[in-house]
């Protein structure tokens, strides 16, 4: 799927219908998962008044071996998204080349070299100096790295990410890295009993990447929200990337919530 979105959805909207939490099945159908994935990004996308292509479906592969990655990318999947940069280290390269690979999970300094070499995009930029780093190593790799910015809405001590305060704050110095362009935020929302409960995370991250516009007199091109669990409602409050695991790929091992 390609895509770039354009949302008609707003805070003064109606909150619109959208399925219970789904339960997935132990065993791994990537055909049916994915085409039913796709039926119900197209039905979100109506729902919101969207274009279905405007949303893309990145498959996040963690734990899943190149043998996987590459079945889906036989569907016609290719956009990939990592957590882990020593796992990536070691399966990108048995992947085809065609394939584009998304960092989604928390990036340490120490990695950023490897990282601006295997990946097309990070998408958890959560502080200056890791900007700084990235960059620095980019500077060396002569490369320009797109990045999202990662931001905590909730103030989770046990997850990663910008308070939307100190990332106004600091936008306008990482915005200043040469290197870097700066394509949309990211976030990873509390737990809820209910999807439903997760919707004004998602619209308060679509605030934020307006102050965000404002600051930076450009418009972003990217949110990306929305997992297996919650993504129909994300696209339905605005998200161009769904980063989509277990409702592709089914469960794997219990472990911490990042798709």
């Amino acid at each position: 799927m390609s895509l770039s979105i354009h949302t008609t959805s707003g805070s003064n909207q109606k909150p619109l219908p959208t399925p219970a939490r789904a339960h997935y099945p132990a065993r791994m159908d990537l055909a049916a998962n994915l085409a039913s994935l796709q039926q119900r990004i197209r039905a979100a996308c109506d729902r919101a008044g969207r274009d279905p292509a405007s949303v893309q479906l990145l498959a996040v592969s963690k734990n899943h071996p190149a043998e996987t990655v590459s079945a889906a990318a036989a569907l016609g999947l290719l956009h990939f998204g990592e957590n882990r940069v020593q796992e990536a280290k070691a399966k990108i390269p048995q992947c085809s080349g065609r394939l584009h690979w998304h960092m989604i999970g928390h990036l340490q300094s120490n990695k950023c070299r490897d990282a601006v070499e295997l990946f097309e995009m990070i998408q958890s930029v959560d502080s200056l100096s890791l900007a700084e780093e990235i960059n620095k190593r980019a500077d060396q790799a002569a490369k320009t790295m797109p990045i999202l910015l990662e931001v905590n809405l909730a103030g989770e001590a046990s997850k990663f990410g910008y308070r939307p305060e100190q990332l106004l704050a600091e936008l306008a110095r990482i915005n200043e890295l040469r290197r870097l362009e700066i394509h949309g935020l990211m976030t990873v929302p509390p737990v809820k009993p209910r999807a439903e409960q997760v919707r004004p995370f998602f619209q308060e991250l679509r605030a934020v990447k307006s102050r965000c516009e404002q600051i930076l007199g450009t418009p972003l091109a990217h949110l990306s929200m929305g997992m297996s669990d919650d993504f129909e409602i994300a696209i339905e409050e605005g998200a161009t990337i769904v980063r989509l695991g277990t409702a592709l790929f089914g469960p794997r091992s219990p472990a911490r919530r990042e798709d």
